[in-house]
């Protein structure tokens, strides 16, 4: 493949998997001291990979769970937040402004702070409770962050009494190392073709829905948009007949990125309607890919973990085809505001 460190990447997927007893303590212990809500707190990408796991909660469990964009929760006066609250934060970087304060804004407050970071000793680090830290890069932080998270989550889903599947699910998480890496290599040629092809594309929509869609809004904005200058427009598929349908023409680009949950019926209306007019339509779908070692129940859970890995390989090939670096940046990080 092209561009890509396999033995990096299952350095980082194994970090991640190895961090599995460490989370089950935490949850075990959360859920003993007991609470009353979790709280996704993040800015950017660190937001969008948290909404799936808001999505995973409210569609298994009676726990509260709200995912907010850290700036404008510590000004809203939520009223759902306090002292029995559980608030997670992740950041590669580990000091990402608006998360570090939104960190010391929960953990003044005596609720329980939880983050997952790539290096010990930076700002996050320093403030939270517990903290969970597994080396990765922008390329591969998304598993990084999924192969931690749901054990988290699911643990906790699992203290409540509402996922007794938890030891079988774990079981078939730590078969995913080998998956991604089959659907990076799957997705490959496509990617290669896709970024020749739209290398020079002004404007892409992106659509996605349930599980899927903070995915989707992470692909437009973090790397479409920040990575590669390229304007993009993601819509969530119950809304896109709302609106977002009168830009489509014969020669605009939409993405689809499928899930495999319940919402998937949202996902088939968009794409019956754009297929009709655009010529321009991509598919990225996870349902395509063998899975022998995850069960059908699971599949929906294994995707946004998969559809990462494989929109990797379209940034690597973007990166090549349009000679435009995924580290370039004018102004995030280069100036104040």
């Amino acid at each position: 493949m092209y561009n890509f460190d396999v033995e990096r990447f299952k350095k980082m997927t194994a970090g991640a998997l190895a961090q599995r007893e460490n989370i089950e303590k935490c949850a075990d212990e959360i859920s003993k001291k007991g609470f009353k809500n979790i709280f996704f707190i993040g800015v950017g990408g660190s937001i969008a990979h948290m909404y799936p796991l808001q999505y995973i909660l409210k569609t298994n469990s009676k726990i509260e769970a709200y995912a907010e964009i850290a700036s404008e929760f510590m000004l809203m006066n939520h009223q759902h937040f306090g002292p029995d609250s559980v608030c997670i934060f992740t950041s590669r970087s580990g000091d990402t402004k608006e998360t570090v304060a939104a960190a010391k804004f929960c953990k003044e407050r005596g609720a329980t702070t939880i983050g997952l970071v790539a290096k010990l000793g930076t700002p996050l680090a320093n403030i939270c409770d517990y903290v969970f830290d597994n080396f990765a890069e922008d390329d591969n932080l998304a598993e990084s962050l999924y192969l931690q998270q749901f054990p988290l989550i699911f643990r906790l889903m699992h203290n409540n009494g509402e996922f007794p599947e938890y030891d079988r699910f774990i079981k078939e998480l730590e078969t995913m190392p080998e998956l991604l890496l089959k659907a990076k290599e799957s997705m490959e040629e496509r990617a290669r073709a896709f970024a020749d092809h739209h290398k020079d594309t002004p404007y892409h929509i992106l659509v996605g829905s349930g599980i899927m869609w903070g995915d989707t809004y992470n692909y437009a904005m973090c790397i479409l948009e920040e990575m590669q200058w390229i304007r993009t427009k993601s819509i969530h598929a119950a809304e896109f007949f709302h609106g977002t349908l009168e830009l489509v023409e014969e020669d605009t680009s939409v993405i689809l990125l499928y899930t495999e949950d319940e919402t998937r019926p949202l996902m088939d209306r968009v794409k019956n309607f754009v297929t009709k007019i655009s010529k321009e339509v991509t598919i990225i779908d996870t349902k395509e890919l063998e899975l022998p070692t995850i069960s059908k129940e699971f599949r929906k859970y294994m995707a946004i973990i998969l559809m990462n890995t494989m929109l990797e390989r379209i940034s690597i090939h973007l990166e090549r085809a349009r000679n435009h670096p995924l580290t370039t940046r004018r102004y995030y990080r280069k100036m104040e505001y």
